[in-house]
């Protein structure tokens, strides 16, 4: 299959200020609560995840990315977890990317995922393991600072939908192939989107290319930090808290020598969750933004639809 990639749209780029937050220290739960509505995304600092662990899942991450396209392929197509190349999603949107999904809850069977492990040695499985355990935990924290700093009642409200056994998170690794030569215009590795889910958590290594839509439509360039986190608010969160944290757009251009290997963990509700505006925020129906509905229904509408389209607008009042 040959894939045309057009070159990205000429727009205007600018800088802006990351909110950085430190989560070893309990009086940051403002500073998410800010980043989350002028900006619906954060860096994350003192998070304590081992640093070797991160070495250890990039290297052996790579390792695979850098197998024979034949047998990278017996992990996919991807349905959606497993190996997928260029194609995103089932619409017809592609980008220079190749990827691993896999479900990040081991009480949800997936043959995809465990078709990666075959093919990957028992330390990346290991390694994926520990590291999904990890994102779980610091994105129960960051939903639990959020929870206190807002005085969502009842108490987990937010963070308990991560934590159980029916959570429907996930986990992805995204390969952007390193060019021999520079292009004169930079290419779509990712187009822009928001995450579904309740927050995203990324992690890449020091190549750049992840950029951030602001509200009045500029993208901004994220610089990489590969020892640090990345917090997105997903558009779930944007319903249960009425609009008032926004879900951000953002993509990844590719316009490089280097390849750029992120991850990221996508903290999600389970499946028979009902998502609507939290009461305890919205004590009136009448000033709900939102239909009430279902994790599965709107994860569902989701693969009906296209990239960059704005899934939450089916759902609107």
């Amino acid at each position: 299959m040959v894939v045309v990639l057009q070159p990205v749209p000429k727009c205007k780029t600018s800088s802006v200020l990351i909110p950085v937050v430190d989560l070893a220290d309990p009086t940051s739960k403002t500073q998410i609560v800010k980043a989350c509505e002028e900006l619906g995304f954060f860096k994350v600092v003192n998070h304590g995840v081992r640093p070797d662990l991160l070495t250890q899942l990039e290297e052996e991450a790579t390792k695979f990315f850098a197998l024979s396209q034949s047998l990278k392929d017996k992990a996919g197509p991807a349905d959606p977890f497993g190996y997928g190349s260029k194609r995103i999603g089932l619409q017809g949107d592609v980008g220079c990317v190749e990827y691993i999904l896999l479900n990040a809850n081991s009480h949800l069977s997936s043959t995809k995922t465990t078709a990666v492990f075959r093919k990957t040695p028992a330390i990346f499985r290991e390694a994926v393991e520990e590291y999904m355990e990890e994102m779980k935990g610091m994105s129960s924290k960051v939903l639990e600072m959020v929870e206190e700093a807002l005085g969502i009642e009842p108490k987990e409200k937010l963070s308990r939908l991560v934590k159980v056994k029916e959570s429907d998170s996930c986990f992805r690794m995204n390969y952007y192939k390193e060019k021999e030569e520079t292009q004169a215009k930079k290419e779509i590795g990712f187009g822009e989107h928001t995450d579904p889910q309740l927050i995203s958590v990324l992690r890449s290594n020091d190549t750049e290319g992840l950029q951030i839509c602001l509200k009045d439509g500029t993208w901004v360039p994220v610089p990489p930090d590969h020892s640090s986190f990345f917090v997105f608010v997903g558009d779930t969160l944007q319903v249960m808290t009425n609009g008032r944290f926004k879900s951000v757009k953002h993509r990844v251009l590719t316009n490089t020598k280097r390849s750029r290997l992120s991850m990221i963990y996508f903290a999600g509700p389970p499946l028979t969750e009902k998502i609507a505006p939290l009461a305890c925020l919205v004590p009136k129906q009448e000033d709900y933004l939102y239909k009430e509905l279902t994790w599965s229904q709107y994860k569902s509408s989701g693969y009906k639809t296209k990239l960059g389209d704005y899934r939450l607008g089916l759902f609107e009042k």
